[in-house]
Formats: C-alpha cells, structure tokens, sequence
C-alpha cells in the first residue's frame, strides 16, 4: 500500500468511527420517545414524544446556525481572550492563529459543512456534537411533561442545547477551553458539561413552571402520579444506554496520524477501557438504585443511568473497582436526592434533577477527589479538587441553573410558559394535538364522554326505523 492510500485510509477510518458512533447516539433519542411517553399518562403521550421529535428539528438546526460556531468561537473567553469570529485578527498570537483555524469551519457558511471531498472529518465532528446538543436538551423535555406550552419548551431547549451548554463545552472541553488550561479541569464523559448544566437548567425551569395539577392534596403532600406504561419507560432506558455506549466512545479522539487513541484533553487511553467502565458502572448503578428504592422498577432502571454519570468524568482514569464504588454511591443516593426534590415542592416528573443534575455534580467533583494529581497537557495544571469545584459550579449555576430560571421567568411573565388549567385537564394530545394516543381505548375522562354520546348517537340511528323497512 503506497503512502497515499495509507494516508486516505486513516482518513476513512476516523470518518466512519464518528459517523457511525453518532449514528448510534441517534438510539438516545428513540430511547427518549419511549422512556418519556411510557412515564406520561394517556392523555399526553403523542404530546410528550411529539415533543421529543420537536427537540432534535429544533436543536439540531439552532446548532448549525450558531451553536457549532459558539463551540469553537468561545474557549478563550472572557479568561483569556475574546469571543472569536470574522472580525478577529488571526495573527494576534499563536493560540488565536490555532483556534481561528477551526473557527473559520464552524461558520454556516463555510464550505467546510457542504459536499466537500477535500475535507472528511469537519462534517462528521459537527454531527457528533449536533448529537450530544440534542441530548442535553432531551434532558430537560422528561422533567417538564404534561403542563409546558411547546413554543415555551422549544424557547427553553434551543437556550440549553445550542447556547448554555455549547459555552460549558467550549469552556470545559474544548482543547482551548479555559476551565482546562487555567484549572487542569478533566470531565471526559461530560458529568457537569452535560448532565450538571442540563439538571440545574431544568431544576430552575421546574421553580417557575410549578407542579402538575393534582400532584400534591390540599396539606401540599406529594401524591404519586404513575407511568402509563412502566414496561416502555424501561425499554426507553434500555435503548438510552445502548446510545450511552456511542455517546462515551465519540468522546475518544483518535485522528489520521495518530499513533493512540486519546481523550480530547489529549491524555492517552483505550476505547476498551469505556466498554469495561461503561459496563461496570450500568452494573453497579441499577443495584445501588434498587436497594436504596427497595425495589421500585422507575428508580431501579435510572440507576444504570445515574451510575454511569457519577463515573463519567473520570471513567478514562478510575480502575475498575472504584468505578464500581462510585456508581454504586451516586446511584444509591439518586432516589432520595429526586424524593427530597419531590417533598420541597418541586415536581420533576422523571426525577431528571437526581439523575442529571446531582449525579453530574457528583461525577465532576469526584475527580479532584479520587484522581487528583493526574498530568494533562504541557503546562496545564494537575487535576485537583479546586480545579474540579470552580468549573463545576460555573456549569451548574452560571450555565445551568440561572439561564434556565432566567428564561422560563421571562416566559412565565408573558404567559407563555404553562398550558391553561382546562388545557392540562383535558391532556395535551387533545390540546395541541387533536388526537388521542389510544383512540381504541378511550381513558381520557374529557373526550370520553364525547365518546360515549357519539357512540349513542350513533347506535340510536341504527335503532331507528329506515324508510321501507318493516319494524
């Protein structure tokens, strides 16, 4: 093989490793459709899948418009330099000269995102990140069903998956980001870069937009509101870690004329080590989720979850026991975390806050704790527990929790964050659909009993004599 075929085969090679690995993440988002329809009731459940489809067209385009380009435009700011873009000089200094590089492809307009044969990984790159864009607004669409207006919730998610979320990305998982090279910040499998910016956004919404009706009596006790359909939240959460295992694997970077794989704060590792961790981790989660919930089967499934996120941010350094460890502790604590968020007042319907919210928290932070003083990159600091903690908490509060109750208090305050009262009653597939999820089966009590008199009307008619027909 001569030196130009090697070279066009190493190209083909990580082209098709991001290609397929996003394509396998695209099963977070079928996961999501069936965990978060089957945790509606009847009357919502075309509304909360629809939803969940309006959330990858939303996202995904918002993206591309201006979220691949923050990505790449905002790692220097405001520590180290400014926003980057066409009015930035490229010869200011060599790290600008370096990020501008890439800055220029991250355009809509470049032509590094049409059909271009002379450039294979940019396009593969922007649908990898359009993915976990996508993802992280995901998150926030299970916490809020069966009361948020669309509009408001699509508002809310282009806000999280293509601007806050790009920003703590840029910042804390960007080679140029400054939470790594002034901090030594490492959150490989993005616990707070993801899972904590998308729980503590979600928990701010949920202080605006109030519980669902009936969820607490009149002494203001939580009451349970069910799952239509437990055996489908699970499968949900089954396809979600099938697309988790693709999710952690994209995060590895390994590109034409690399002699090893890396993590993209370029320390080594393996992608054998994600499929032990990633397995260990699931493992560990759903046992601690099921002894801490005594058995409760919503619960016990979103351990395999919350386990996976408390190791996430160091799965490329743990060994394998403190893996198992760790998600064993985040998992177990995650039903009581949600039950306490539940007890103050706050109804998250799928316990997002725990999973998310408070396993990413802990996931981030643990690596200052367990792997601290682990060498990164020529002069960046060592990892360490005030390099985890600061970035950490601009991801929770800064990025997190106050644009996400900044922007659903505006919405609220123009009436445009929460369905009216008779809309929520009636269900939000009538509301905003005009159909039902289960024509056949007929549960909602609102068009049920338009049902009912149809159904008489109808058999009436057929009671009544027809002309030349002898009664």
């Amino acid at each position: 093989m001569n030196a130009e075929a090697q070279e066009f085969l190493g190209t083909f090679i990580s082209e098709s490793y991001y290609f397929y690995a996003s394509v396998f993440m695209l099963l977070i988002h079928a996961g999501f459709l069936a965990y978060e329809g089957g945790a509606s009731r009847t009357k919502n459940v075309l509304a909360t899948m629809v939803k969940n489809l309006l959330t990858l067209s939303s996202v995904g385009l918002a993206f591309f418009f201006f979220g691949w380009w923050v990505y790449n435009a905002f790692p220097l700011f405001p520590v180290s330099g400014g926003i980057l873009g066409p009015w930035t000089n490229p010869a200011t200094n060599e790290t600008v000269t370096a990020a501008m590089a890439v800055v220029e492809t991250s355009y809509p307009w470049s032509d590094a995102l049409a059909p271009n044969t002379a450039d294979h990984l940019t396009g593969v790159f922007f649908f990898a990140f359009a993915l976990f864009a996508m993802t992280t607004a995901s998150i926030l669409s299970g916490a809020l069903i069966e009361r948020v207006k669309i509009g408001a919730y699509i508002i809310l998610s282009i806000v999280l998956g293509s601007f806050t979320w790009v920003v703590a990305a840029a910042w804390g998982w960007n080679p140029f980001g400054w939470f790594y090279t002034a901090f030594g910040y490492h959150d490989f499998g993005c616990s707070a870069v993801v899972h904590g910016v998308s729980g503590f956004f979600a928990l701010g919404v949920l202080l605006n937009l109030g519980p669902r009706i009936g969820k607490y009596d009149e002494r203001g006790n939580p009451k349970p509101i069910l799952p239509h359909n437990l055996p489908l939240t699970m499968v949900g959460l089954m396809l979600i870690f099938v697309g988790f295992y693709a999710f952690l694997a994209a995060c590895l970077i390994f590109l034409p004329g690399y002699t090893r794989e890396t993590t993209i704060y370029g320390t080594p590792m393996t992608l054998a080590s994600i499929g032990v961790n990633t397995t260990l981790a699931l493992a560990s989660g759903i046992i601690g989720a099921y002894i801490s919930s005594k058995a409760d089967p919503f619960f016990t499934i979103s351990g395999g979850l919350a386990g996976i996120i408390s190791v996430g941010a160091g799965m490329d350094l743990y060994h394998p026991t403190v893996v198992i460890v760790l998600a064993f502790f985040g998992a177990f604590l995650m039903p009581k975390v949600a039950l306490f968020i539940e007890r103050i007042g706050i109804d998250d319907a799928v316990g997002a806050f725990g999973v998310h919210g408070f396993c990413g928290l802990l996931g981030s932070l643990a690596v200052g704790v367990l792997a601290t003083g682990y060498p990164q990159g020529e002069g960046v600091p060592l990892t360490g527990f005030i390099g985890q903690l600061i970035p950490t908490l601009v991801c929770v509060i800064i990025l997190g929790f106050i644009p996400g109750y900044g922007t659903s208090w505006l919405l609220k305050k123009f009436n445009l964050l929460r369905v009216p009262r008779d809309e929520e009653i009636a269900g939000l597939d009538i509301a905003d659909l005009g159909v039902e999820g289960y024509p056949e089966y007929s549960m909602n009590w609102a068009t049920s009993a338009i049902n009912a008199q149809q159904r008489s009307e109808t058999v009436a008619s057929r009671l009544e004599p027809q002309p030349g027909v002898q009664e």
